[in-house]
């Protein structure tokens, strides 16, 4: 529903209340990137105090709530409004499917389960532009296809289990969150499911340790460190990156960007469901080259192809190529993106990060990621309109930059951990004197304090 909501305003904008102004468009599309920030906020109180499946549920009716208003809207307001709840249940999804996913999941599919989501994503936004084919004209059709999804997944709901984690966490004698337990890992015994649960109570130990850190400024520690105010600018940075190359701008404006150009194509929807569909081809890819080559080495490849691509759309519009270039260009810039600047902003900060830090670094990346969304989404028709075949040129810039930044500064983060990221950092930069970096201090990940707690606990007992 995240992917689908994405793509979903970019083709029907000629037949929604068809007087309205494009100042009035930008906003509606732009607003879904204003409630989210908020959902984001409040995800992990309500996964911790409703549980993680009712919170999964209040998001569901948040869904349907601003998908009923967008389909029985009134005017372009009503469907501003509809937007900005449909936006506040997306960042709820962000924050709670991550964690609801990785308490389920046994270690060996944590993975893939995680790629799965970016998939749900860019499949979502296809459907929206395949949906569009036959439906551009009835955009009320189109809405409609949220609150649909949402009656399918209530009528799911019952199949929907509790975190054994959550459960575990309330009451470490819970005979639900055995039964659970049990069901989930196809236990036999009684002692398998008491180790389970013993992992599960440990992983939780170590879990209310990040948290009760993250409440002690960890952001003012991490800003007064001078590696990790590195590390935290350089996460951002690729932040910024992400949404200033103007990949939003595609997803949210595709139809009206080639129809705005005489000639360029035959049938802008043909045109936009083909870079759907070649955003998940794309996606496939990049799981395959992500264990592959390294994540700095991606993203000079995504934004040395995109800043190409940028600029072969410009110079097709102004007439030096061919119409069939701009379309080419397009579908290239899109795969390029697909293959790193899409994925490795998100990853990477895990991977630079001590657990302590991540949930910071996640939550200051999350709230400039959508501002920079809300930006691009709000400006781009301002861009068609002024800059005319130039309207890519910004994003260009801007891709220029993040290659120059990435090969002088990114530093390596595939199969190095964070201990070792850092030591890294204090050798290319020994020159330097560096203040309140602690290197004796251990940088253990999340699943490292998890097993060895569980550890220390078997030991004991035994």
């Amino acid at each position: 529903l995240v992917g689908y909501n994405t793509g979903v305003m970019n083709s029907p904008e000629k037949n929604v209340f068809e007087y309205h102004g494009a100042n009035v468009w930008a906003v509606a599309v732009s607003a879904f990137a204003v409630g989210a920030p908020f959902g984001a906020g409040l995800g992990g109180n309500l996964a911790d105090s409703l549980g993680r499946r009712r919170a999964l549920l209040l998001e569901t009716w948040l869904f349907l709530l601003g998908g009923l208003i967008q389909t029985c809207a009134l005017d372009m307001y009503s469907i501003i409004v509809g937007r900005v709840i449909i936006g506040v249940a997306s960042g709820l999804v962000s924050v709670l499917v991550p964690i609801y996913l990785g308490e389920l999941a046994p270690p060996t599919l944590r993975g893939a389960l995680g790629t799965l989501t970016q998939f749900s994503f860019v499949i979502g936004v296809l459907s929206s532009y395949l949906i569009a084919l036959p439906c551009a004209s009835l955009w009320r059709v189109m809405f409609a296809v949220t609150p649909f999804m949402c009656v399918i997944q209530l009528a799911a709901f019952s199949f929907l289990v509790e975190s054994p984690m959550w459960l575990l966490g309330r009451d470490h004698n819970s005979k639900r969150a055995r039964f659970i337990i049990k069901k989930l890992r196809g236990c036999q015994h009684d002692h398998e499911v008491e180790t389970e649960v013993k992992l599960y109570i440990s992983a939780g130990k170590a879990q209310s340790f990040e948290e009760h850190s993250n409440k002690q400024s960890v952001l003012l520690e991490m800003l007064n460190n001078d590696k990790l105010r590195f590390l935290l600018t350089s996460s951002l940075i690729l932040q910024i990156s992400q949404q200033f190359c103007g990949i939003n701008a595609v997803f949210y404006y595709s139809t009206l960007f080639l129809e705005s150009y005489k000639g360029l194509t035959d049938n802008s929807l043909i045109s936009t469901a083909t870079i759907g569909a070649i955003n998940v081809i794309a996606t496939m890819f990049a799981v395959i080259l992500m264990d592959i080559y390294g994540r700095r080495t991606l993203i000079l490849w995504s934004s040395g192809g995109m800043f190409l691509s940028c600029v072969s759309i410009v110079l097709s519009l102004l007439g030096y190529f061919s119409n069939s270039i701009t379309l080419l260009a397009i579908n290239a810039y899109v795969f390029f993106f697909a293959i790193g600047l899409g994925p490795i902003p998100w990853l990477i900060i895990a991977e630079m990060f001590d657990a302590k830090y991540v949930p910071t670094a996640m939550s200051v990346a999350f709230q400039l990621n959508w501002a920079c969304n809300f930006a691009v989404g709000l400006a781009f028709p301002y861009m068609i309109k002024h800059l005319q075949e130039f309207s890519f040129g910004p994003f260009a810039v801007v891709l220029l930059l993040t290659f120059f930044f990435a090969m002088c500064y990114l530093p390596e983060t595939q199969g190095s951990t964070p201990e070792e990221l850092m030591e890294t950092l204090v050798k290319k930069n020994s020159s330097k004197v560096y203040h309140n970096l602690n290197k004796e201090e251990p940088y253990a990940s999340t699943m490292d304090i998890e097993w060895r707690m569980a550890m220390e606990q078997v030991k004991e007992e035994e």
